[in-house]
């Protein structure tokens, strides 16, 4: 029986979990995240970043709260109608009320609006995340989030704003969606000035690492002349 061929030069091949041995050239593989770490390009899907969550304490205390009371009110009063001793007079009241008042009476529309006014506070609490003064910022390494306060974020594109020749002052309200920026130039053309603040602050934008980067709304106007 013939013998296998051995490959020529007398090496072998050497498999891919194998560490390079002298004289040997690998392949770089360009799925390997061992390769120089280069700019992280912002993701279009927001890097897979939502929005934090509020924790809503004080709304689900008062909840909580009243929802106890209630009960424990309830529950005395029935353990007491089952003790044969009368009903408290709320309750009798209460089932006076309903038997008597009609569905068409001011009081009775008024408390069915009210309820469904509250239904719908607390339906929008548990359906929406809140924290709206946080915007999400890119996950670029797995298990990590992160987010930027609005308010740091006005400041970072007030302080490059600044740096525009020919502007005076700057007023920046960064939102969710839209970064509204209004500058105050006392030289150079306005038309200037709004070219160099839309590419200094496009970079900024860029550069604060958000999942989803803001628009940008420039306004440059002249200083209000006194008297």
């Amino acid at each position: 029986m013939s013998e296998p061929l051995e490959p020529e030069h007398g090496t072998r091949p050497r498999p891919a979990t194998d560490p390079a041995g002298p004289g040997d050239v690998l392949a770089p593989d360009r799925s390997s995240s061992s390769l120089a770490p280069g700019p992280v390009p912002a993701r279009r899907d927001g890097g897979g970043a939502g929005r934090f969550w509020s924790a809503r304490r004080i709304p689900a205390a008062v909840l909580a709260l009243l929802v106890l009371g209630a009960a424990a009110l309830l529950l005395y009063d029935v353990a007491a109608v089952r003790a044969d001793r009368p009903a408290m007079r709320w309750r009798r009241e209460l089932a006076g009320e309903l038997a008597e008042r009609p569905l068409e009476n001011i009081w009775v529309l008024a408390a069915a609006a009210l309820a469904v006014l509250i239904g719908l506070w607390l339906l929008v609490l548990a359906l929406t995340p809140g924290l709206r003064a946080l915007l999400p910022m890119r996950r670029d390494r797995p298990g990590v989030r992160a987010a930027l306060d609005r308010s740091a974020a006005a400041l970072v594109l007030r302080d490059r704003a600044v740096e525009v020749a020919g502007v005076q002052s700057v007023r920046v309200r960064a939102g969710r969606g839209r970064a509204v920026v209004r500058a105050v130039s006392h030289f150079r053309e306005l038309d200037d000035v709004r070219a160099d603040l839309d590419t200094v602050l496009g970079a900024a934008v860029g550069e604060l690492g958000l999942a989803r980067p803001p628009s940008l709304s420039v306004h440059v106007r002249r200083p209000a002349k006194k008297g």
